[in-house]
């Protein structure tokens, strides 16, 4: 066999050609792995918060219906009432928070929610006018209504 010519490569009893695939085995190892530490992990992350919350207790005459809050509407004709419930009478704006303590009857009036519902139309200065009247009165417990469109 001296001079018999070998061609390349032919000398290995084994012959694997080059491969271009990836080898994904090591990579979901490494997945899993980080899948099981995670798992593990989370419950150890969630957050409690404490709270003190007051008791619930039911109210001492339950035929005493609480009062409707006190609102202040704006209509696009620019004319603003003020009142709870049914019981609203037109107001003007310099007023406000001068007749605001008579409509609330309370010893704290300023601690009151007091509502704002606006037509559509109203114009955004109108609206602003009467939010910065009721902060300078000292009133910041301000909330808004909105009503659904229905169409």
């Amino acid at each position: 066999m001296a001079g018999k010519i070998v061609p390349d490569g032919a000398h290995r009893k084994f012959q694997l050609g080059q491969n271009a695939d990836i080898n994904v085995t090591p990579f979901v190892d490494v997945m899993l792995v980080l899948l099981i530490i995670f798992m593990v992990s989370a419950p150890l992350a969630t957050l409690s918060i404490k709270l003190d919350l007051p008791p619930a207790t039911p109210p001492k005459d339950p035929t005493v219906k609480p009062k409707p809050p006190v609102v202040i509407s704006l209509q696009k004709s620019g004319v603003m009432y003020l009142g709870r419930g049914d019981n609203m009478h037109p107001e003007p704006l310099d007023n406000l928070t001068a007749d605001l303590p008579a409509v609330i009857g309370r010893p704290d009036p300023k601690e009151e929610i007091v509502f704002i519902r606006a037509d559509t139309e109203v114009k955004y200065l109108a609206f602003m006018n009467v939010v910065n009247k009721l902060q300078d009165g000292g009133y910041y417990k301000i909330a808004l209504i909105t009503e659904d469109i229905v169409g």
